[in-house]
């Protein structure tokens, strides 16, 4: 399992997660995509947004690895910001790779992506 090195741990300031210390010895935890319903309380909003911001100050439009990312977090964006960047995509592989769709994420983070 790739670590992804200067990515931050988790949201400052709060326990929302955002990597791993190792991998799962029962087995690698799937991505999957969940609904963001509109009553999601505003700490979940800042966690997603955090997250997002920072996928994008290490990645960028570059496909990453999935690595030691953290899969709960990585399934409130997949299939709208975050997509697989492959065609051969497996959702229980730590080497998966993913990539940020810029239009997507903008619009649903623009104070997020900054000025790109």
């Amino acid at each position: 399992m790739l670590k992804h090195r200067g990515f931050p741990g988790r949201l400052t300031g709060t326990d929302f997660q955002f990597t791993l210390r190792r991998a799962n010895p029962k087995g690698v935890t799937p991505i999957t995509r969940r609904e963001r319903k509109r009553d999601r309380k505003p700490a979940d909003r800042r966690a997603d947004a955090g997250f997002m911001k920072a996928l994008w100050e290490q990645f960028g439009e570059q496909p990453f690895e999935r690595g030691n990312l953290d899969a709960g977090r990585l399934c409130w964006l997949f299939g709208r910001e975050v997509i697989p960047a492959t065609d051969d995509f497996d959702p229980e592989d730590y080497e998966a790779l993913l990539v940020i769709d810029p239009n997507i994420a903008r619009a649903s983070f623009p104070e997020s992506m900054g000025e790109v």
